[in-house]
């Protein structure tokens, strides 16, 4: 039996923001052809923080990969703001959407000071150069609240928290309309996820990002997104306002989901949406 998405929010206007229209991604051929995302449809809007939320396997990195160019074959369009991206994206298409990932450790060359990280980039996309290019680098720490002497110390010497930062302004250096973080906390302490958590929503306040924030953990997602999509065996099921998905879910693979939610707490965002600024 074919699932269909339950959606009962209005449909955005398809020319802003992130938008993955009818993407489709198989793996191997013919009788062992596997369908890892089935015509999705995915929209975040310019300053808005979204959700993406299934199990291990559902299809939510195979996606995300397909969104920020690392999955090159698939069926499909994706766009930002009316501007449909190649299957292989040119320098100015990278730039506008980044990816924050998993493990930080991974993502970042043990042997590069964060200074050196920050500025191969910056300098890769012509960005900035000279006294320019330091100020930057200086900018981008304030930028995730970490102290400028961090810009000579190597991934090593920091803790996991802290490498995620750096692998945030990574992704900031280049000035993206859009970035994805795939289970960007998961692997982190509860109380670094909280302050994590909190980064990402003062970055879309702060700067005006659109962020597509992929987890398996409701209880995160709950806190941090407006709008939630779930996704089950590569399929859209249900997609809705965050109150609306956990008051009234629709579809039965997100009752499931919801059953199953322990308890994340974030100060900051709990001020925020408080009134105290």
């Amino acid at each position: 039996m074919t699932e269909t998405l339950t959606q009962s929010s209005p449909t955005p206007a398809p020319s802003l923001g992130l938008r993955a229209e009818n993407v489709t991604v198989t793996f191997g051929r013919s009788d062992r052809a596997f369908t890892a995302v089935d015509s999705a449809d995915l929209h975040v809007r310019p300053g808005e923080i979204v959700g993406l939320v299934g199990e291990s396997g559902s299809g939510k990195s195979t996606l995300s990969r397909v969104i920020c160019g690392l999955q090159r074959e698939y069926e499909g369009k994706v766009s930002v703001d009316g501007r449909e991206f190649a299957q292989k994206r040119t320098s100015a298409q990278w730039r506008i959407v980044q990816m924050v990932f998993q493990d930080p450790f991974a993502s970042l060359d043990p042997r590069y000071t964060v200074r050196a990280t920050l500025a191969e980039v910056i300098r890769h996309h012509r960005l900035a150069s000279g006294s320019a290019l330091r100020d930057r680098c200086r900018e981008l720490m304030e930028m995730v609240r970490l102290p400028e002497e961090f810009l000579d110390r190597t991934p090593t010497a920091m803790s996991g928290g802290q490498r995620q930062r750096v692998a945030i302004a990574r992704a900031l250096a280049v000035e993206p309309s859009v970035i994805v973080a795939d289970e960007a906390v998961s692997a982190l302490d509860v109380s670094v996820q909280a302050e994590i958590v909190a980064l990402f929503a003062r970055l879309r306040e702060e700067l005006d990002l659109s962020i597509l924030f992929i987890s398996h953990d409701l209880a995160v997602v709950r806190k941090l997104c407006e709008r939630i999509y779930v996704i089950h065996r590569g399929r859209l099921v249900e997609e809705n306002t965050t109150e609306a998905i956990f008051t009234s879910p629709r579809d039965d693979y997100t009752k499931t989901l919801l059953k199953a939610i322990p308890t994340f707490h974030s100060a900051y965002l709990d001020r925020i949406r408080g009134g105290e600024g």
